[in-house]
């Protein structure tokens, strides 16, 4: 028997063996006319195979490429466009350039930060004082978000007041949202979202 384990490896899974064994044959072709014109029935084999895609741009180039990369980069054939080579994929990946910002508590992220800018800004008022209370109750939950424990108030309080170098001070007699109103709230439009339905 002749077993898909003793076989040679597939390069590309997606296309299956078939596409896979053709593509060696066509290798295997010494005349470059034939060649071409058997690359060129593959080419249509494996574009019937995703017909779904066929509107994307860039799905014949694909297409060469793949092919390409089956054979090894061994075919020597006739292209609509430039093909790939070895080298191509040999170069490693661009090293994505993360933030270097050090937050001072990240489980806030940046979001909170220029909240607390905008809020110091604000002209004192009573939208100032509710704007206070939007960050508090906000800063509450992307605690909770990270921290599965319960949180103490007064920890957002002095938290706000840290990050905002003593700029904002909560009132005393505020009290931010409970877990359990938070969880009410979300229970209350879901019930309300199903009625409507």
């Amino acid at each position: 028997m002749d077993y898909n384990t003793s076989r040679k490896k597939l390069i590309m899974r997606e296309y299956g063996r078939n596409v896979q064994e053709m593509v060696a044959e066509a290798v295997k072709i010494e005349n470059h006319d034939e060649r071409n014109q058997a690359v060129l029935e593959i080419i249509d084999h494996m574009g019937r195979m995703y017909p779904y895609l066929r509107d994307l741009r860039d799905f014949k180039h694909k297409l060469w490429d793949h092919l390409v990369i089956m054979s090894d980069y061994k075919l020597d054939i006739d292209a609509p466009h430039e093909l790939p080579t070895k080298e191509t994929f040999a170069q490693p990946p661009m090293k994505v350039p993360y933030s270097t910002n050090k937050l001072k508590q990240r489980h806030y992220g940046h979001t909170v930060l220029r909240m607390i800018d905008y809020v110091i800004e604000m002209p004192e008022g009573e939208d100032r004082t509710n704007f206070i209370g939007l960050l508090a109750n906000h800063m509450k939950k992307s605690y909770m978000s990270w921290n599965k424990d319960t949180v103490e108030d007064d920890i957002i309080f002095k938290d706000i007041k840290s990050l905002s170098n003593g700029k904002i001070s909560v009132p005393d007699n505020f009290r931010l949202t409970t877990m359990r109103d938070f969880s009410n709230n979300a229970y209350t439009v879901k019930h309300k979202k199903k009625k409507k339905k």
